[in-house]
């Protein structure tokens, strides 16, 4: 099912697709940033929820700053002093986070209106060409985003993309989920388990200093379940930088594997997050302030957490971490499941 979700100021209509399954869990997703906008969830009583921050149209995507429910590229989170080097030359990005580049730096992924692929019943698939110098990234790339609704109630995000060039590549998806409801206040009473045994410290600015730093005994350590707000007021280095978490966690294991679990006691829904990728950006919405949303809601600080599956931030800068570099011709192929799960009253 297919609507209009407005026009951007530049006069493009943008599309919002709808998906169900036979849960009665539905999602909606726009070709404007191949953006997930809606997510909702049964909740123990019955009653669904719309359990990610978002906008009511287009207009709301355009004007917002916070990625909410966002597919970031050519190279999700931070790249330290806005430059690097490839097969022996440098390249200048923007440098939009003090001196360091976020989320590609301009032009952003969110902010352009993607071509839709293959549609059917369960899936929706949307397509970027990036030409070479985009965001100043070398290399033209076919990247392809594709949101799946399963029967299973898992919204599967499928990432490919092919560059003529060797170029970096690291795709995420940037949704804000509150498991009691977008509208409900913090999540500060929810309560996350992450599947890592370290993450990756960072400096001032939030760029990784380069150590791996293990989470037992410190307020990091997500490895039992526990409530988001339990430490996040600790007097810790990561917490005082980041103003809470927002801080890359380093998954244990390789390949497709579990990497959180977040869960509200008052709605009784339950979130199982998947991916294949090293690292998740964990991060609790600290910089969200009287940002107006969906249905008149409006999002303050913590009012939900991100689980940014990804390459470590300034990896091309750290050669001990996964590098993010994509050959020419290789294939980037990658996906995160965000799996839902309600117990009954």
């Amino acid at each position: 099912m297919t609507h209009s979700f407005g026009m951007t100021s530049k006069g493009e209509e943008a599309r919002l697709f709808t998906i169900q399954n036979d849960k009665g869990m539905e999602i909606k997703v726009s070709d404007y940033g191949a953006t997930l906008v809606q997510v909702r969830v049964p909740d123990k009583e019955g009653r669904l929820l719309d359990v990610v921050l978002g906008y009511d149209d287009v207009q709301g995507y355009e004007a917002g700053n916070a990625f909410f429910g966002a597919t970031i590229g050519r190279v999700a989170n931070r790249i330290g002093n806005g430059e690097f080097r490839l097969g022996g030359r440098t390249y200048e990005l923007t440098r939009n986070d003090g001196q360091n580049t976020l989320h590609g730096g301009r032009d952003f992924y969110n902010k352009r209106i993607w071509k839709t692929g293959e549609t059917q019943e369960d899936h929706v698939e949307f397509l970027m060409d990036s030409p070479s110098g985009d965001q100043g990234f070398p290399g033209n790339v076919k990247i392809s985003v594709t949101y799946t609704l399963t029967k299973d109630n898992e919204v599967k995000i499928h990432y490919r993309a092919v560059p003529d060039a060797d170029t970096l590549m690291n795709l995420t998806n940037h949704s804000y989920f509150n498991l009691s409801g977008h509208a409900s206040g913090t999540v500060l009473d929810q309560e996350v388990m992450l599947y890592a045994d370290a993450y990756a410290r960072a400096d001032s600015q939030s760029i990784p200093t380069g150590e791996i730093v293990p989470v037992s005994g410190t307020p990091m350590d997500f490895r039992q379940l526990k409530p988001v707000g339990a430490e996040i007021e600790e007097a810790y280095e990561a917490l005082e930088f980041g103003k809470g978490y927002d801080h890359n966690w380093v998954l244990n294991g390789n390949g497709y594997r579990k990497a959180a679990f977040m869960r509200s006691k008052e709605s009784g829904i339950a979130m199982e997050v998947y991916t294949d990728l090293p690292g998740m950006q964990f991060y609790t919405a600290n910089f969200v302030d009287h940002e107006k949303g969906k249905a008149g809601a409006v999002y303050n600080m913590r009012q939900a957490a991100c689980f940014e599956t990804q390459y470590f931030p300034d990896a091309v800068h750290k050669p001990q971490f996964p590098s993010p570099l994509l050959k020419a011709g290789d294939e980037y192929r990658t996906r995160t499941i965000y799996q839902f799960l309600v117990k009954q009253a």
